[in-house]
């Protein structure tokens, strides 16, 4: 404790966020991979898991629009609290008998937990550009790299504890003992979250939540295309074709797609040291084109090797590890350019806009891969990916650069 007292304002205000937004991923992580896996076990088909989370991101994307406005309005401590609330709810809306699952009640829990999650990254993120001083460039990438990289690392470990918990409690034991402790953790930001964090000095219209800034615009508009790339094979066609095609169990499913997404999230911390930050060199739009164009030509070449026949097994796990690896640099060079853009006062408006089309391309992205695979298969999600990733980097093209 006199550790904590001895840190600065801001750096407690940062461990709290991170700590609320830590928590917060784990029970959205084995949420995600608790809803898959038991509705493929009851029949459902991959068009039909995809629909049970139509609302979740649906809901993900008017979030983001109103929320910013909301965090701006309210303040970033209560948008964030408002999250953690909505998704103890969704957790015990799932607890019910199993003949109330249905696809309709099943859907409204997801669209609960959308909003919740959503809130509370677009509250996390947001709050990160108002610890930060505009002349402290290096860092505030630095402490955006380590939040977001965190945050998917700790999604891993959910992928990992939804299968395990489903092995072990059963569907129900599962989002129970995930209510309980996330309400206990609810509790205490209540009382420990800095009151006006995030307030904007002026009061913004409803109509400023639509962005006004060219740049924030392309960034936004790479964002949808780069993360529809990534859910449109990772959402359920790759859940789906481990268990059926591969004959994968619980544990081993939920084990790999953790083992990948904590991976992601180590390189997303390190991000800036892979471009450049340690030697100085604070990325621009550049750097978004350029790796975003390294990407592009990954999940072609996935597809293809598995067209040509060779071992699935090599090909699509060593091929998601490179993906894994090249796209956790690009969003956590997104991450980082969207805070860099965003005006300090009313951040969220901003942060908010950006994460709208970051929830529409995952929208679309899981909407496909359901879709799509169940027509053609997971090589043609693939080439889905592939023209996603490269309309990513041709958009990218427009976003300012350093002069030099």
């Amino acid at each position: 404790m006199k550790a904590l007292s001895a840190l600065s304002t801001e750096v407690r205000q940062y461990l709290l966020v991170t700590g609320n937004y830590w928590a917060f991923t784990l029970t959205d992580g084995a949420l995600r991979m608790l809803v898959v896996l038991h509705f493929h076990t009851q029949g459902y088909t991959p068009l039909q898991i995809a629909a049970l989370f139509l609302f979740y991101e649906i809901f993900g994307v008017i979030t983001n629009l109103v929320g910013g406005y909301l965090g701006a309005r309210l303040g970033l401590n209560r948008t964030m609290n408002i999250g953690l609330a909505l998704q103890v709810v969704a957790l015990l809306m799932l607890a019910v008998p199993a003949a109330w699952l249905t696809i309709p009640w099943v859907m409204c829990t997801q669209a609960m937990s959308g909003i919740a999650k959503d809130l509370n990254k677009m509250s996390a993120k947001s709050s990160i550009k108002l610890l930060v001083s505009d002349n402290q460039q290096g860092t505030l990438y630095k402490w955006v790299a380590i939040l977001t990289g965190s945050k998917n690392a700790l999604k891993g470990v959910g992928f990992f504890l939804g299968g395990a918990l489903l092995a072990l409690m059963g569907f129900t034991g599962a989002v129970l003992a995930m209510a309980t402790v996330l309400a206990l953790i609810w509790i205490a930001s209540l009382f420990l979250l800095k009151k006006d964090l995030g307030k904007a000095k002026a009061k913004p219209k409803f109509r400023d939540i639509l962005s006004k800034n060219r740049a924030i615009n392309i960034i936004s508009a790479a964002r949808l295309f780069l993360f529809g790339a990534r859910d449109v094979w990772f959402v359920v066609a790759l859940p789906v074709y481990l268990s059926t095609v591969f004959g994968w169990d619980f544990w081993l499913v939920g084990g790999f797609l953790a083992v990948w997404v904590i991976g992601y999230g180590i390189v997303q911390s390190f991000a800036p040291n892979i471009t450049g930050n340690k030697r100085g060199h604070v990325p621009d739009g550049r750097a978004a084109f350029i790796w975003a164009a390294l990407l592009a030509g990954l999940p072609a070449a996935i597809a293809l090797s598995l067209w040509a026949g060779w071992s699935p097994q090599i090909v699509l796990l060593g091929g998601l590890l490179v993906f894994g690896a090249l796209f956790a640099v690009n969003s956590s060079l997104h991450s980082y350019l969207i805070l860099s853009y965003a005006k300090e006062d009313g951040v969220s408006l901003d942060v908010g806009f950006y994460y709208m089309s970051n929830a529409i391309g995952r929208l679309l992205g899981t909407v496909l891969s359901g879709w799509v695979y169940q027509n053609s298969g997971l090589e043609a999600c693939l080439w889905v990916s592939t023209a996603f990733v490269l309309l990513a980097a041709l958009i990218s093209i427009a976003l300012p650069r350093h002069a030099r």
